[in-house]
């Protein structure tokens, strides 16, 4: 794992904690490759944030500020670490994701918002992708013009989403949507 491009281009990063699932280098290469100009002085919000890889990545690529929320201590502290490797500031929060946006998400906070939650593996597990896509704390705390980067397993159900929903990928067993706040 590695800052892929910008001012920390290609220093390495820790790895999340064991049992955390970071997005691979491709997908993430690919993701920045797709926003283009939307980073450069964005306010970043990078949620379920495991090793702050995608908050870092913007940081790096000229985003103004980052916030990173987890609710693993032992991630927080991998996003603190990672964060003094690239040379780059942000905040990182230990905390439930739905927490911080009900509390400290304040409306049209952030250009982009991240946010690669676990996948539900049993039943009865949240699908923490059907919640964030119909959250409207998120909705509300993404800045006019932003964009929502969403990775999920691939085939899930269709989201319900008051954003505008633009392109999806799929990468193996991932699948990143993007959605945009007219």
């Amino acid at each position: 794992m590695r800052i892929i491009a910008g001012e920390a281009g290609g220093r390495p990063l820790k790895a999340p904690p064991e049992g955390v699932r970071p997005t691979m280098d491709r997908v993430k290469g690919a993701v920045f490759s797709s926003l283009g100009d939307l980073v450069p002085g964005s306010r970043v919000l990078d949620l379920f944030a495991g090793s702050g890889a995608m908050g870092i990545e913007a940081l790096s690529r000229g985003a103004s500020s980052a916030t990173f929320v987890d609710s693993n201590e032992r991630c927080v502290r991998c996003v603190k670490e990672n964060m003094r490797r690239a040379g780059v500031d942000g905040s990182a929060q230990t905390m439930d994701v739905y927490r911080f946006l009900d509390l400290y998400a304040g409306e049209g906070g952030f250009d982009i918002i991240f946010a690669d939650p676990p996948y539900a593996k049993l039943p009865g597990d949240a699908d923490h992708s059907i919640l964030l896509a119909a959250s409207e704390k998120l909705t509300a705390a993404l800045a006019p013009g932003g964009v929502f980067v969403l990775e999920r397993q691939s085939g899930g159900k269709p989201l319900e989403c008051p954003l505008t929903a633009g392109r999806s990928k799929s990468y193996g067993g991932s699948e990143i949507l993007y959605f945009f706040k007219e």
